[in-house]
């Protein structure tokens, strides 16, 4: 059961970016994610209330909202949105530096540890790695990143970090598969309200929904959402957090490959060589603080 919920969140979440790619090419990036957090949430939280997990308080809702708009509405919503200037390759690497973030941020805040040796090293080879492939070009001599889309891709990746953080002081239900329910249903609503506001429901129309897309969003809704987080949060009980947390340098390598293979998305020289940076950090920053 470790072996397979492993492969589960490696293979279904590095498979994400090809799902969202393929869903928003006729569905709005907010409204698609939004619908498909709440329609997953909805389902989450039912099934937890119906066998036995208590009704959540006030406060526990406060926090969801939180987290929710900080992991889903910039962090997954941001991905989404940015997928429509960015392939999902360099998607993919871009977001693989978000434990970077997480690891600056939590040295920035209120009473942080500063990282040392080669933690500290890892954190400087990441972010050059980062810029290089915010700056990269193609063989033409053309930006390979929409700069919007850089900007997006780079606030979705401190947002996660962010909430990531604020998740271990969080007022959360002692069901953790209740808090994350409650998290996409408040995600999903922030994400449609956003999509609403940015005139996405004006422009959408269910005719236009291809197959495709509608074959992606459902993929999104039950694997991604449901099948992904449920198989994580059981590997932190079952596992080691160290562990678990390979699966940031695991999912952009799917990724990559899924985008050649699927989309045929060239891979630039430089994107390559700011992904092994990126990669290399993470997993130096990884082992260095499990070691730790």
């Amino acid at each position: 059961m470790v072996i397979g919920a492993f492969a589960a969140v490696y293979l279904i979440w590095g498979s994400t970016y090809l799902g969202i790619r393929l869903a928003i090419e006729t569905i709005p990036p907010f409204l698609m994610a939004g619908a498909r957090f709440i329609v997953a949430g909805s389902v989450l939280y039912t099934i937890m209330r119906r066998t036995g997990a208590p009704r959540p308080q006030a406060i526990h809702w406060r926090d969801a909202v939180i987290l929710g708009a900080l992991l889903l509405l910039v962090g997954n919503g941001g991905v989404s949105w940015a997928e429509k200037r960015v392939p999902t390759n360099i998607t993919a690497l871009t977001v693989a530096g978000t434990p970077l973030w997480m690891l600056l941020l939590d040295w920035l805040r209120l009473g942080g540890k500063r990282p040392h040796g080669l933690v500290f090293a890892g954190l400087g080879l990441g972010f050059v790695g980062v810029a290089l492939i915010v700056s990269s070009r193609d063989a033409q001599g053309h930006g390979i990143m929409d700069p919007v889309g850089a900007m997006m891709l780079i606030s979705a990746s401190v947002c996660w970090a962010a909430g990531s953080i604020f998740s271990r002081h969080a007022k959360q239900p002692s069901s953790a598969l209740l808090a994350i329910s409650m998290q996409m249903i408040a995600g999903g609503s922030l994400m449609l309200l956003t999509g609403c506001l940015l005139g996405e429901a004006q422009r959408f129309h269910w005719h236009d929904i291809s197959r495709t897309s509608a074959e992606a969003f459902v993929y999104l809704t039950i694997f991604g959402s449901l099948v992904g987080f449920t198989c994580y949060v059981w590997l932190l009980r079952v596992s080691t957090p160290a562990r678990v947390s390979t699966y940031a340098y695991v999912n952009p390598l799917i990724a990559v490959v899924m985008g050649q293979v699927v989309l045929g998305e060239p891979l630039p020289g430089g994107a390559l060589l700011a992904g092994v940076f990126i990669l290399a950090a993470v997993i130096l920053i990884t082992v260095k603080g499990r070691a730790k």
